[in-house]
Parts: C-alpha cells; sequence; structure tokens
C-alpha cells in the first residue's frame, strides 16, 4: 500500500515538474526566438559593443538573487582559482562571442544570424570530444553532417546574398559560444548554471568595460576608423539612451538575457539538459517567422531548404538523447523504489 502511495507521489511530482518544464521551454524559446530581431530594432539607437555591454550588464543583473539563492543552498564558498575562471568564461562568451554574434546582426538578416547561431550545438559536441574526452555516437556524427550541410545552403557561398563578413561574424559566435559552453560544464555542478552564467556575464562587462576605455586612445581611434570598423572607435557606455530606445533596451536586456537564460536554467532543472536544449532546435524554426512578420525579412528557398536540414539534424541529435537521459531516470527511479521497499522490509522485519 505504502509502496503504491510513494509510486503515485513519483508520478504526481513529475507531472508537475514537466509542465513547469513546458511553460519554461516555451518562454525561452519565445525569448531567445525574437533576440535577432530585438538587436536589429535596437542596433540603430546604439553602439553594438555598447549595446552588448548594455545588454548583459542588465541581464547578470536580473539573474543576481537566483545565483545568491544557488551559491547559499551549495554552501559555495568562491575562491581566487574561480575568479579566474569566470574571467576567462566572462570574456570568451561576452567580449568575444556576443560581439561577433551583434557584428553579425549587424551586417546580416536577422533570421540568417538566428539560423547560423542555433548551430551551436553541433560545435559543443565537437568541443566536448575533444576537451571532455565525450563519446559521439554515430547519429550525433549524422546530425553534424546534416546540420553542417543546412549552415552551406543558407550561406549558399556560391551566390551569396547575406553578407560574408555577417556570416563569418556569426559562425564565430557560435563556434566561441559552443566553446564557453564546453568550458563551463567542467565546473556547473560545483557553481550550478545560474551562477555560471551571472558571474560570467558581469566577469565579462567588467573586462568589456576596461577594453571599451581604450578605444577612446586616439592612436586606436585612428586605426578602427581607417580599417573600416568606426563602431569601435570611441564607444560609449551610457550616453545614447533615451525615452524612444529604452523600451529596445530593457526588452533585450532584461527579458531576452536575463528572464531567457533564467526560463532556460529552470526548464533543465524540471525536465533535463537534453530537453531543455529543444529551445535551440525550435528556434530556427520561429526566428525566420518573426523576422518575416517584423522586419519583413523574406524567408527564401535556400533559407527555407537550410532550415529544414538544420531540423532534421537537430531531431536526428536530439531524440536519441531524450532515449538516453529517459532510460538513465528509469534505472534511477528503480534503484530508488528498490530502496524505499528494502527499508520498508526492514522495518516490517524488525517490528514483534
Amino acid at each position: 500500500m505504502q509502496r503504491c502511495a510513494f509510486l503515485k507521489n513519483k508520478n504526481s511530482e513529475a507531472l508537475e515538474k514537466l509542465k513547469k518544464g513546458i511553460i519554461s521551454i516555451a518562454l525561452a524559446t519565445l525569448f531567445f526566438s525574437t533576440m535577432e530581431i530585438a538587436l536589429k530594432i535596437s542596433a540603430g539607437s546604439y553602439n553594438p559593443i555598447q549595446l552588448t555591454f548594455l545588454r548583459f550588464l542588465i541581464g547578470g543583473v536580473v539573474l543576481v538573487p537566483l545565483a545568491v539563492r544557488e551559491i547559499k543552498s551549495k554552501k559555495l564558498k568562491l575562491k581566487l582559482n574561480d575568479i579566474g575562471f569566470f574571467a576567462m568564461t566572462g570574456f570568451i562568451c561576452v567580449v568575444v562571442s556576443m560581439i561577433m554574434f551583434q557584428l553579425g546582426v549587424v551586417y546580416c538578416p536577422a533570421s540568417v544570424v538566428a539560423v547560423l547561431f542555433s548551430c551551436n550545438s553541433v560545435f559543443v559536441v565537437l568541443f566536448a570530444y575533444i576537451m571532455l574526452a565525450e563519446k559521439i555516437y554515430k547519429h550525433t556524427v549524422i546530425s553534424i553532417i546534416v546540420s553542417v550541410a543546412g549552415m552551406m545552403v543558407i550561406i549558399n557561398p556560391l551566390h551569396m546574398s547575406a553578407s560574408l563578413k555577417g556570416v563569418i561574424f556569426s559562425l564565430i559566435a557560435a563556434v566561441t559560444f559552443a566553446l564557453y559552453n564546453v568550458i563551463g560544464r567542467t565546473r556547473s555542478d560545483r557553481y550550478g548554471g545560474i551562477t555560471l552564467t551571472c558571474l560570467s556575464f558581469l566577469f565579462g562587462c567588467a573586462e568589456l568595460a576596461v577594453l571599451i576605455s581604450l578605444t577612446y586612445i586616439p592612436s586606436a581611434a585612428r586605426a578602427f576608423a581607417s580599417s573600416g570598423l568606426p563602431m569601435l572607435a570611441k564607444i560609449p557606455l551610457f550616453s545614447g539612451i533615451s525615452a524612444d530606445s529604452l523600451g529596445g533596451l530593457i526588452y533585450v536586456g532584461v527579458f531576452v538575457t536575463g528572464l531567457g537564460y533564467t526560463f532556460y536554467f529552470m526548464a533543465m532543472e524540471e525536465t533535463s539538459a537534453a530537453t531543455a536544449s529543444l529551445v535551440f532546435y525550435l528556434k530556427p524554426v520561429l526566428a525566420p517567422i518573426f523576422a518575416l512578420a517584423v522586419l519583413g525579412e523574406p524567408i527564401t528557398l535556400n533559407m527555407l531548404a537550410g532550415i529544414i536540414l538544420i531540423i532534421i539534424g537537430s531531431f536526428i541529435s536530439f531524440v536519441p538523447g531524450i532515449k538516453l537521459g529517459k532510460n538513465k531516470k528509469l534505472s534511477e527511479d528503480i534503484e530508488e523504489i528498490k530502496s524505499e521497499y528494502e527499508a520498508e522490509a526492514d522495518e516490517t522485519a524488525i517490528k514483534p
């Protein structure tokens, strides 16, 4: 009888977690899928590097309460080595990857950047194999080949309509964001996902602020201006924020960067990392639709064909990953039920 009640409670808890997970995935998908569109609109009001600094500063601050709670629950005490780690992950994520991403948005259609950046999961697999010695399954190799084929169809190197510079920036952003993810995995158990993300954002913003100050050196400003990158000369930090542009900044900072990552990590907590990654598989479908509706960016035939290939490639990797996760969870549940049964048997045995 007790075992039946135990199983009923387990099923009820699992259903409740699944509901919360689905809601979190839906909200994270919505915010992440509108990211490039919102950044494209805001790009006209802010310097692209300034916008990167502001949105990650706001996003990091939004994550602070959740990070503090996580640090307390883990009884975590940060050491000098941890500070160095956050400085490294912040530099890779904010200073390198997200600046490349923002430059991609400047030079390319938002829909193209969204689809190319969503392929960072392909590079995660490669980095995880090289750096963490994670096993690569046959379905993973097929997924990578299909996804890369999708990227090539979208880029269409023989008849490229998108800016080559923008495509290169977007791919560098995807590769370096994947590197940030894999490096973060090495200590995610120690810090927790929210703490790792929050402190990486804030350290990255601090480093970016230092680099921005260097753009005011006359020789550096002249060098950037003469090289065709005037946006990298005398970058403002807070100037230019107005009532007209504040709404867009709040959206990309609070909702996309802050709440987007919050709901993504909540989805991982309520479901699993594999299930939560569905966010990045849905984004290549939704982002071009939002870009068409809001910005009027056309969905070309090669874009549509590339999206289909990337979705197929993603699900080739996603579905087996879910099955592996379910098998692992099933084994854990069986062990828990077995332990409960043994404890109940012991308790019965010692009764007179």
